[in-house]
């Protein structure tokens, strides 16, 4: 009862804060987009417009192609609105990936500590030692031809370690208090200890640290698209590499930006930042209602 009113709490300070439910109406409007999104494009993300003057058109806000069309005449419209399922899908599954393995890490060295707990952080700290762009890129290209899975799978075995710390910092702090020690006085198992008393109590910091990893697996694998090592836009088309297209096509380099068109790149870019906001406020907002003693 007394968990069931402290989550109603936090709903309701959540929904007093007009930034946060707008945060979440947005995120929540994108992911429908990205949810449905053969019925919500307008085009197939690989059709191409053959009229000659379709070719590397600007955004036509009362024609066919709202945001415009790139060089071969594709409907930027459209492969934004593919990339942005793309770039979802990653993003969740790779936070799925990291709460399924940090989450059990962090609640076993956090409630055990002793040479476990040290083991267990050694092994995050040799992980995070190393830039998150550089080991995901050095991995990437050992498995090469990247599949989407395989990018889920890189990308989810370095996230993990942002899980798995904060949970057992949050264990860490409540496996002497008061309610666990009765639970031990009263003969309860470690299993149930963690599953009925800590667990629970954790939910919050989880969902936290499970909004903070979709930010950062939705900007680092668009960094790894970017740099050309992640999907194939031909293939799987996404926020990242739809940037990336601008850059490698026809050998141009940078001056892609400038010779193909702002709005071949300025849409996709624009909703990758749009999504990482709303992504990023809820996380916040969720962690203030949650917290709200951290945030005075």
């Amino acid at each position: 009862m007394r968990r069931r009113r402290r989550s109603l709490w936090a709903a309701r300070r959540f929904a007093r804060r007009p930034v946060a439910v707008a945060a979440l109406a947005m995120l929540l409007a994108i992911l429908g987009v990205a949810l449905f999104q053969r019925q919500v494009s307008p085009y197939d993300w690989d059709s191409i417009d053959l009229r000659p003057e379709a070719l590397n058109r600007g955004p036509t806000f009362w024609a066919h192609h709202l945001f415009g069309t790139d060089h071969i005449g594709r409907d930027v419209l459209s492969r934004t609105i593919y990339g942005l399922h793309t770039t979802v899908e990653i993003g969740l599954a790779v936070a799925g990936i990291a709460l399924v393995v940090g989450v059990p890490l962090g609640l076993l060295a956090g409630y055990y500590g002793g040479w476990l707990d040290a083991v267990l952080m050694r092994v995050v700290d040799l992980v995070t030692a190393f830039p998150a762009v550089m080991l995901s890129l050095a991995a990437i290209v050992l498995f090469r031809p990247v599949w989407p899975h395989t990018l889920m799978l890189v990308l989810g075995l370095y996230m993990w370690t942002v899980v798995a710390r904060v949970v057992r910092a949050h264990v860490t702090a409540m496996r002497e208090t008061e309610f666990v020690e009765a639970a031990r006085a009263l003969g309860a198992s470690d299993f149930r200890i963690v599953r009925s008393h800590l667990l629970p109590n954790v939910v919050g910091t989880i969902l936290v640290a499970g909004t903070s990893v979709l930010g950062q697996a939705i900007l680092l694998d668009a960094t790894v698209e970017f740099f050309n090592y992640g999907l194939p836009a031909s293939r799987w088309p996404s926020l990242g590499n739809l940037l990336a297209d601008v850059t490698f096509t026809g050998g141009l380099g940078l001056n892609g930006y400038r010779q193909l068109g702002w709005w071949t790149w300025a849409f996709p870019a624009l909703v990758l930042a749009l999504l990482l906001i709303c992504v990023n406020l809820v996380g916040d907002e969720l962690d203030a209602a949650l917290n709200p003693a951290s945030r005075r």
